[in-house]
């Protein structure tokens, strides 16, 4: 059944289902900076529970799809959840299971972080860069761009000007799965990375840009105690952070491969 009372709202990167008194029904975001695949956005889409068999989330999908230039979507859901029965529904297909970590600021040693900030990497430096996160980005253009207060920060190390290792974080990227409050999802960011470019494994940088990401993090927006992130497997960075594993969900991808 179509609600067609619903109006989808577009903003930066999120649309949103508004019914007629201003109540948001539903949420779309998509994310350009992927956890798994490099160059394919992740969708995010929810459905508030009393909107749901009304037509909004495939009116939502929609609007994403006529928006966006790439032609493949992923999508990260939750094994038996309404959203993997909606990703199947709409042609998307399970291609392989995620595992999601979580680090909490509280359990996290302040000085030894920063020791691993402080650490000399000879030929390397760290930058940084804020503001809020386009829809088609590269990481060098951002670090080349002006920062503004925005939801997403980056860490990189570079190398003559050249990049060689980066981390992300977005705040506010939780806030349109089921499940999470809106306060926890003030509370907690979404981390993607570390990524260490060929040439330049081997160097510990990947443990530095995250940790260099951790600590800056807290600085720019203090009320952040979680950092979430996804992974297909382990990773020997993030556990010797502290990330541990939260839960393990399925990744979808449109269309299959």
């Amino acid at each position: 059944m179509s609600e067609p009372s619903i109006d989808i709202v577009p903003a930066a990167s999120r649309w949103e289902a508004v019914a007629p008194n201003g109540t948001v029904a539903g949420v779309a975001a998509l994310w350009p900076v992927p956890a798994v695949i490099p160059g394919v956005p992740e969708l995010s889409l929810h459905v508030e529970p009393e909107w749901r068999r009304r037509g909004i989330g495939s009116r939502l999908l929609a609007a994403v799809r006529a928006e966006t230039v790439e032609p493949r979507l992923v999508a990260d859901v939750a094994a038996g959840s309404p959203g993997e029965a909606f990703c199947r529904r709409h042609g998307f297909r399970h291609t392989r299971s995620l595992r999601h970590d979580l680090l909490t600021y509280c359990g996290v040693h302040q000085a030894w972080l920063g020791e691993l900030v402080d650490a000399e990497h000879p030929g390397y430096r760290l930058t940084h860069w804020t503001g809020d996160l386009p829809r088609a980005p590269r990481v060098e253009e951002l670090l080349r761009s002006s920062s503004r207060p925005g939801n997403t920060l980056l860490t990189a190390a570079d190398t003559d000007g050249g990049l060689a290792a980066y981390a992300v974080a977005v705040v506010g990227a939780l806030s349109t799965q089921g499940g999470i409050t809106k306060a926890d999802a003030r509370a907690r960011a979404r981390q993607y990375g570390p990524a260490v470019l060929p040439g330049h494994r081997g160097r510990r940088l990947g443990l530095w840009v995250n940790a260099a990401l951790v600590q800056r993090l807290r600085e720019i927006h203090p009320y952040v105690d979680e950092i979430e992130t996804i992974t297909a497997g382990s990773d020997p960075v993030r556990e010797h952070l502290g990330f541990q594993l939260l839960r393990r969900t399925h990744l979808y991808e449109f269309p299959p491969p």
